[in-house]
Formats: C-alpha cells, structure tokens, sequence
C-alpha cells in the first residue's frame, strides 16, 4: 500500500469511526462506548503518525506533523477522545488534501513524461521495421506517420513537413518545417507522413531532457521552501510554550489541548511546495522549463536582464531586412524574380532569398542560362527576363547609382549588412539589404520585463561595435558590450550579478559559461542549443522571447502566492491559538477551525496553476 493510499484509508477510519462513535451516543449505549469507538478510530492514525515521524526523524528530517501527534495524544490522555478523532480527520483530511492539490500542480508536468516517445519506425533496403526507440542509432533514416510522436531528434528528409509542437514549445498553431530543417522529438506529425535521418540517440533528444528536468522540478527544493521546513523545527517548542503557559495560567489542560489543536498541522509546508510545483507547471504549459522550484523562486528575484544578440535579441543569419524597388517595380515581383534565380545558386544568402519569397506564398519558376561568380553575384533568365543580381560592382558595373537607390546606401553605410543589387535587363531595379534582424516580438518582450520589475538590461555580443549599437538603439538598451569573448562574457555577467539578482538569456555553445554564471541562466533552447541548455536554469522551447516575459511574470506571480499563503496561515493560526488560550475555543472547534486554514492556504496555493494576468496560454 502507497502512502497516499493509507492516508485515505486512514480519513476513512476516522470518519466511520466519529460516525459510529455519534451513532452509539444517540442510541443511548453510552459515553462510555461512544469514547471507546472514537479511541479506536484515533489510534491507527497515531501509530501511523509515531512511525512516519520516527522514520524522518532517522534520516534527519523534522516537520510540524510531531504537534498533531502531540495534541491527539493529549486528548485521549485527557479523557476527550471526541476532540481526539476530530483533529485525527482534521489531520488525514488535509494529507489527503495535500496529496490532490500537489498531484493536481504536477499534472501538465506528468502528462509530458507520459507522453514519451516509445517505438520508431526504422526505413532501409529491407523494408519498413518498427523498433524501440532506445535501439534508435544516429543515421537511422526513420518513417513518421500522421500523428505519430517524433521518436527522437533528427533532420527532415522530405520537401515539407507539419508539426504540431504545442507539447515541447507552447506554440499552439502547427509549425512547417522544410527539407534539411531540424527536428525535435516529442512533437506530433499533424500532416502527411515523412521521413527523417536521426540526429541523436534517444536519450539525448530534447523530450529525454524534458523529461530529466521535469524529475529535478518535482523533487529539488527551493530556498523558501526550506526555510518553510526550517521554520518548523521553531514552530513545536514555539506551540508548547503558548500551550503550557495557557495551562499554568488557567490550570485548565483542556485550554492546552485546543491550543494544540489550532496549531495542528500548520499550513507552512504545505503551501509553499503546492505553489511553487504549481508555477512549474503553468510555465511548462507556456513552452518554458525550469530546472526546479529554486529556479523559478530565483527569476522571481531578478532585476538585471542580460541578452546575448545574435539567435536571441535577433534571428540569426541574414535575414531579409528591407527591399528598395525602382519607381516603376513591383517588390514582390522583384523577389520572386530573384528567389527563382537564387535556386541555382549555392550562396550562403540562396537559402534566406527562396524562405522569404515562400514565406509570401510566391510561385518560383525554372530559371535558365545561369552563370555564377564566385563571391560577386549571378546572372541568368527568368520568363525570358535578363536578371542579375549580386554586388554593386558586379550588377552595375561603372554606371552610376540610380537617385532613388542613394538614400538606402547612405542609410546602410556603416551597418553590418549585405546589399544585394538586382537589375532586370541589364538596368537597376532593386536593392534587397540582408542581415541580422531583429525578432519580431523582442521590443514586446523587453517592454513587458520592465513593466514587471527588470531595471537594467544589458547586450553582449561577439560582433562588431557597429551592429550592436544598431540593436541597442533600436531597443533602448542600457548597456552595450561588443567584440565580447565567451571569457569577456562571463566577466561581465560577474560583474552585474554583484550589484543585484541577474538574469542571463543567450542560445550559443559559447553563452554556456555565461548562463552558469548568472543568477539565473535562461536558454533559448528552440534549435536545440545542447550546451547552453544543460547549463541554464530555464529552457525556452519556442523560438520566440515573449516565453522569457512570461516566465518571469509567472515566477513573481507564483512566489507572491507562496508568501501570502504562509503569511496568512500564520496570522490566522496565531489569532486561533490566542483565542484557545482564553479559553474562547474548544479543542473540537479548534480542529475545525484549523482545517478551515488549511484548505483556504492550499486552495490559494493552487492559484499558481492559472494565469493570473498572463493573457498567454
């Protein structure tokens, strides 16, 4: 038998037992009787109390549970086994209590490691096999079916493929990913079927990490947890005292008694765990995992932010800024031109031109009579268009800069940018600037950090004074540190982590050592940054940074409902035990009153579960 079963078994001897106990009265068979029956229902909770309390006792471990075990004791001992079976339901009924509202915190945190990946389908010569998928080997070329549960981390093979990633990322809307892309394990096929190669065994797939840091969230502690625990090694003297004086003063052992009650069990160490599981909780729902309840208690606290810029503040890679079209030019047009002509080409930009005209829903056509040159351009034919695009020098040649095309070459003289010149039979009709842009949602980010508390935010970057003072202005940054070496990183970080509590978010291998060093390391984790992941304290799974607003606004919202609930319980647990030593309350009423607490401290617990002023899901 579990221990969550035999408390219930537990509630439910003592209810039977007060219910047979009044049956008894009513009858008329007796006090005697009636004290006999409750007795009875009481003791099996004592012992089972005594030997639970022993046993955390050997292994170092003390909680407020010895002042239940103390006032049950007393009453029987005192002739009042009717208060005795009261405090025993009062007692198992909030374990029982404890036990839905915990596994009701852990529940979105269950549903991921019950979901995990369990067979692949492995593809070769031989025909289609299906396997475990611990037996899964980098290479294997894999078959997914619609929805199926990608078995483990890998690269798309096919031209197209829709996942819904709503289970690992938070994002609620399928996702298409294209050929070569990267694949994460735990996320659902929601379109045809399609294969891929395996990138990584499986327990090294991100779902594996999933699962691994939701076993540390559900067991680690936080600091204010543990001073909830240490706080009752106080509270069992602190009880005896109130109880004794209130005894030697009104020589009444039955004040002492409800005293006791009142004090039985405290809702400080059920509160503060409850709500914070339950923070954990509503971040994982929201595509964010926190490596354990001192993570989040920690990100509540923090009040400097520091962002790498390249993958994190900005795309990465060279993304499609701006398109400067002639006066007499479509820009769609000139980028479905050029998308079709950048097919032949193997150019580092190739890739960025063709995702940005399919991002618009452009049609690609067959381009012909294509030449490259090396590091300068290409030229050809598209529907029988003259198109060349590259370099100024290559495009234009010695003929001058078309007057509307100067003021975007003033604009980007001193940028970290490349500026593709396109021209359609053989005259200028457009300019496309590429470069790291900025993430679409980063500004809404930020905004929100600093409306919940983030006073300083700082850029670190290894790219050029140039390109990050771009960034900074665009976001109104404090401080910009450019030209930064992983080693120059963490000085940094170091630095402002001794003037308050910081926040450290960044998504290369080389932001590993600065996310260990901060306060708090948040990984954006969406392409599968392993390093940097391991050694952060916060995952973000989507490929977004409005999850680290979020998490944040989620820690101070799940930290403030830890403390009201211990404040309140205390408060009102402390009024309770002053009216008892008046002699105001009964040791039964005492034990219902307790109960009272208890429930109200627990159910406000469980408010971290849900959003609070968080719109997002």
């Amino acid at each position: 038998m579990n221990e969550s079963t035999l408390r219930r078994a537990l509630l439910v001897i003592a209810i039977l037992g007060l219910a047979a106990g009044i049956g008894a009265w009513r009858t008329g068979l007796g006090p005697l009787e009636a004290d006999t029956i409750w007795t009875v229902a009481t003791l099996p909770l004592v012992v089972a109390l005594a030997i639970s309390i022993l046993r955390d006792f050997w292994i170092g471990r003390f909680g407020v549970d010895a002042i239940a075990l103390v006032s049950m004791s007393a009453a029987l001992l005192l002739g009042q086994p009717l208060a005795a079976v009261v405090v025993a339901i009062m007692y198992a009924g909030g374990t029982v209590l404890e036990d839905f509202a915990r596994g009701r915190a852990e529940r979105n945190l269950k549903a991921l490691t019950d979901r995990s990946p369990r067979v692949a389908h492995r593809t070769s010569t031989l025909g289609t096999e299906t396997i475990s998928v611990e037996d899964v080997a980098v290479g294997d070329q894999l078959l997914v079916r619609a929805g199926e549960l990608l078995p483990v981390d890998g690269i798309l093979l096919d031209a197209s493929a829709s996942l819904d990633e709503s289970a690992v990322s938070g994002e609620p809307l399928p996702e298409r990913r294209s050929a070569g892309d990267v694949l994460r394990s735990g996320t659902v096929n929601a379109g045809e079927t399609f294969s891929m190669r395996a990138s990584a065994l499986a327990e090294q797939s991100t779902y594996a990490a999933i699962v691994r840091m939701v076993a540390a969230a559900q067991t680690a502690k936080s600091p204010f947890i543990r001073m909830a625990d240490r706080f009752a090694l106080f509270l069992l003297p602190a009880t005896l005292l109130v109880s004794g004086t209130a005894w030697y003063v009104s020589g009444d052992p039955i004040r002492a008694l409800a005293v006791l009650v009142v004090a039985t069990p405290c809702p400080l160490i059920l509160a503060a765990p409850v709500a914070f599981i339950g923070g954990v909780s509503r971040a994982a729902r929201a595509g964010v995992l926190m490596k354990g309840s001192a993570a989040l208690e920690a990100l509540a606290q923090v009040r400097t932010a520091i962002f790498d810029k390249t993958g994190t503040l900005t795309i990465g890679g060279a993304e499609l800024i701006e398109i400067e079209a002639a006066p007499d030019r479509d820009a769609n047009l000139l980028l479905q031109l050029l998308a079709s002509l950048e097919q032949a080409s193997h150019h580092v930009l190739a890739d960025s031109i063709i995702r940005a005209a399919r991002s618009r829903q452009l049609m690609l056509s067959h381009p012909c009579n294509v030449r490259e040159y090396r590091g300068a351009g290409l030229n050809g034919e598209v529907e029988n268009i003259q198109i060349a695009a590259g370099s100024k020098t290559l495009v234009l040649a010695d003929k001058p800069l078309p007057s509307w095309a100067k003021d975007g070459e003033e604009r980007y003289r001193d940028e970290s940018v490349l500026r593709v010149f396109v021209a359609l039979d053989k005259r200028l009709a457009g300019v496309f600037t590429f470069g790291d842009a900025l993430r679409v949602d980063a500004g809404e980010a930020l905004g929100e950090l600093r409306q919940v508390g983030i006073g300083r935010f700082v850029m670190l970057t290894g790219d050029d004074g140039r390109a990050a003072e771009r960034i900074s202005r665009l976001l109104d940054l404090d401080v910009t540190v450019a030209n930064a070496t992983p080693a120059a990183k963490v000085a940094a970080v170091e630095a402002e982590k001794a003037l308050a509590p910081t926040m450290m978010v960044g998504d290369g291998i080389n932001d590993a050592p600065a996310l260990a060093a901060a306060t708090v390391g948040v990984a954006m984790g969406a392409h599968g940054a392993t390093a940097s992941s391991e050694a952060a304290d916060v995952i973000v799974l989507a490929d977004r940074l409005q999850p680290v607003a979020d998490a944040v606004r989620i820690a101070q919202r799940t930290r403030a409902i830890a403390l009201q609930s211990i404040v309140a319980g205390l408060t009102l647990s402390g009024m309770a035990m002053a009216a008892a030593a008046m002699g105001q309350i009964t040791p039964v009423a005492g034990a219902l009153l307790q109960e009272g607490i208890d429930v109200a401290v627990i159910l406000n617990a469980l408010r971290a579960l849900g959003d609070g002023r968080l719109g997002r899901a």
